[in-house]
């Protein structure tokens, strides 16, 4: 599949990222949407996958802190490398911040994907909105 990754910020991003989160955070998963849409999505640099059509198919967001959050594909989209696209796409933003590390919240399900890229995992499974995660850092 090919696809094009664009970076920005909220009010440029989100009339193309907020449908892909709503879709696989709030309707697949069951996160309430006053969790999902939070005050840091202004703060953040926000990355959108679109299809070869020109469809958004993927997204990810990347905190001031190098946190990176809220990385979803849309089910139609997914195992065909838009999710590590992203992810690497939100790394380098990190990089070239000059953050040491990025540090995320994997849902538990994904653990494997963000180890398959070079993080590593740490501490205990904890819940968050419900769903059982672990913390996962990647140091450059």
């Amino acid at each position: 599949m090919s696809i094009e990754i664009r970076y920005g910020s909220w009010e440029a991003m989100a009339a193309d990222a907020k449908p892909i989160r709503l879709e696989v955070f709030v309707q697949e998963q069951g996160v309430p949407p006053e969790l999902e849409m939070d005050a840091m999505d202004a703060k953040c640099v926000h990355a959108v996958a679109y299809s070869a059509e020109g469809q958004p198919v993927g997204t990810g967001r990347l905190l001031p802190n190098g946190h990176i959050g809220r990385m979803a594909v849309l089910r139609s989209a997914r195992g065909t490398g838009i999710g590590g696209a992203l992810l690497k796409g939100l790394l380098a933003q990190a990089e070239q911040r000059g953050h040491d590390e990025v540090v995320l919240h994997a849902q538990l399900h994904a653990a494997e994907f963000y180890l398959a890229h070079g993080f590593k995992s740490e501490g205990e499974v904890f819940q968050e909105a419900g769903i059982p995660h672990i913390e996962m850092t990647y140091y450059f």
